[in-house]
């Protein structure tokens, strides 16, 4: 390399280093602190599973307005390495925003075409399952458990009623919440 070169070089790294904000002698005192709580729970979400979607496909509107509703759709939370002398019981909260019409239902999202529907929720057996409220107990299993749930999309009474479903690509969003005992 020209000796030339080479020296502008050295120097031009010399001025970069010089002006990184760790290269300054007066260094600003701790500002970030993290802290939390580490705790041992009975089981982990399957890899998988954090997320779950549920595709409901195209849905006819006639079908809404001559049965109010759609048939379910199954959909389930794996929960695995369960040591049940950690913890017997799980509990889930589906966590969301609540359709204003149809109590305990979940909205659809903002962003979504269609109009006058909710998503419904119910535990396995077909009971239903409000947004916002804690499920029944289920049992935990040593290993593998299975949390089963079902889903399914409900027209609004008044939408049904004056047949003001509006047609168009939707989406819903929850959160589930896990509360071991």
């Amino acid at each position: 390399m020209n000796e030339t070169i080479r020296r502008f070089f050295i120097s031009t790294c010399g001025v970069f280093l010089l002006s990184l904000p760790g290269a300054d002698a007066g260094a600003v005192p701790d500002n970030l602190y993290f802290h939390g709580t580490l705790v041992d729970e009975p089981c982990t979400i399957h890899p998988g599973d954090e997320t779950v979607e549920l595709p409901f496909g195209n849905i006819p509107d006639k079908n809404l307005y001559a049965y109010q509703r759609t048939p379910s759709k199954d959909f389930r939370i794996r929960l695995s390495e369960c040591d049940t002398s950690i913890g017997r019981r799980v509990t889930v909260m589906f966590a969301g925003d609540e359709n204003p019409f149809i109590s305990g239902a979940l909205a659809i999202s903002p962003g979504s075409q269609a109009e006058g529907i909710a998503v419904g929720l119910e535990n396995a057996d077909g009971t239903a399952l409000a947004v916002n409220e804690v499920s029944p107990q289920i049992t935990l299993n040593d290993g593998l458990t299975l949390l089963n749930f079902r889903a399914y999309v409900q027209g609004e009474p008044d939408a049904l009623a004056n047949k003001t479903i509006k047609r168009g690509p939707f989406s819903a969003i929850a959160t589930f919440h896990l509360n071991y005992d």
